[in-house]
């Protein structure tokens, strides 16, 4: 099998190609969104106040009733990294400069950091658990790397690989190692959809309602869409100040 065609078969979607990229970003972070509001405003508010006794906790029935529904938000927040993953694969192969695509990957990233040490940590700085874009930014350049060392020798392409998944078990970075091996399956089986489905999904185990991010991903139809770039990094670390400011507001935490 080669895993670096040179050209797209489009016709072997195993979907009806119906969704753009754009419309890919907006269900990669509505469920992104659906997934923070349960880990931020109800684990670490509601069922957090009620666990600690503090002065804002509510009742045991209410807390449980939340901590049911925060079951529910989060496993529909699944979705959203394997399409992330699967858009910056994309990204990869389409952009024009991906010293710029990853010098942008690494400026949001570091501005995500405060925000989401307040949303997750609860303090301004945190070390041992970093953002979701700093493993975006690892997948990209072990990709990178292992793109070049193919145009050389295709075998070489393993030691990227494998310093790349090594930097993201060091590193703890959102999904940390296990986001780094997704990113590399979207990139070895780019034009093999089917095989890219089923050895994502396996890689998936750990989290499995995350598999259900291969329903949209396999209805895309290779387009653009309607491009709102800087809208889609800027809404990471907004979106999660916002939900600190809303859980500060309501418990004090």
């Amino acid at each position: 099998m080669n895993f670096f065609k040179s050209d797209f078969n489009r016709s072997s979607s195993l979907l009806p190609p119906v969704l753009s990229g754009g419309t890919l970003k907006w269900i990669a972070l509505i469920t992104m969104l659906i997934d923070h509001i349960g880990a931020v405003i109800l684990e670490k508010g509601v069922i957090y106040a009620y666990n600690m006794q503090l002065p804002a906790a509510a009742s045991y029935e209410t807390a449980l009733l939340f901590s049911h529904i925060d079951s529910v938000l989060r496993k529909i927040g699944r979705i959203s990294f394997p399409i992330f993953c699967f858009l910056l694969v994309e990204g990869f192969f389409h952009t024009s400069s991906k010293k710029k695509y990853s010098l942008r990957l690494f400026f949001f990233a570091l501005l995500t950091e405060f925000p989401f040490d307040l949303a997750f940590r609860g303090s301004i700085l945190e070390f041992s658990y970093q953002n979701v874009l700093f493993t975006l930014l690892f997948g990209f350049l072990t990709i990178w790397a292992m793109d070049w060392c193919r145009e050389k020798q295709t075998a070489l392409a393993v030691f990227p690989a494998a310093l790349g998944i090594f930097a993201g078990y060091v590193f703890h970075a959102d999904y940390d190692w296990k986001g780094i091996v997704l990113i590399i399956i979207f990139y070895l089986f780019y034009f093999y959809p089917l095989e890219k489905t089923v050895i994502g999904c396996l890689a998936l185990l750990w989290e499995p309602f995350a598999c259900f991010a291969f329903i949209p991903i396999n209805l895309y139809n290779h387009q653009k869409g309607k491009s709102l770039k800087y809208f889609f990094y800027l809404f990471y670390p907004v979106h999660l100040l916002v939900l600190f400011l809303i859980r500060y507001g309501l418990f004090g935490i």
